[in-house]
């Protein structure tokens, strides 16, 4: 499995992709996938790992600042501990 990175996508195709990707609900990366499988014929065989679906946007605005308050001190880093 080969991956690839595309430059300089002009505004108005970044808009047409996101557009397209939300209105599909799935992402940009999967979207361009299936698109230039169509494109040049080659069946897609995709698929989503829903491992952790159950987890995702299930906290409210409230839960997610409490959680980032709580692990605020985690971002701090103590030279202390990191000097030799």
């Amino acid at each position: 499995m080969g991956s690839i990175t595309i430059h300089s996508i002009d505004g108005e195709l970044k808009r047409r992709l996101d557009e397209e990707a939300r209105r599909r609900n799935t992402s940009k990366n999967r979207l361009i996938k299936e698109l230039l499988s169509r494109e040049l014929g080659v069946a897609f065989e995709g698929h989503y790992s829903d491992d952790y679906g159950e987890f995702c946007g299930v906290w409210s605005v409230e839960e997610r600042a409490d959680f980032e308050k709580s692990q605020s001190e985690n971002s701090e880093v103590d030279s202390e501990e990191w000097s030799f």
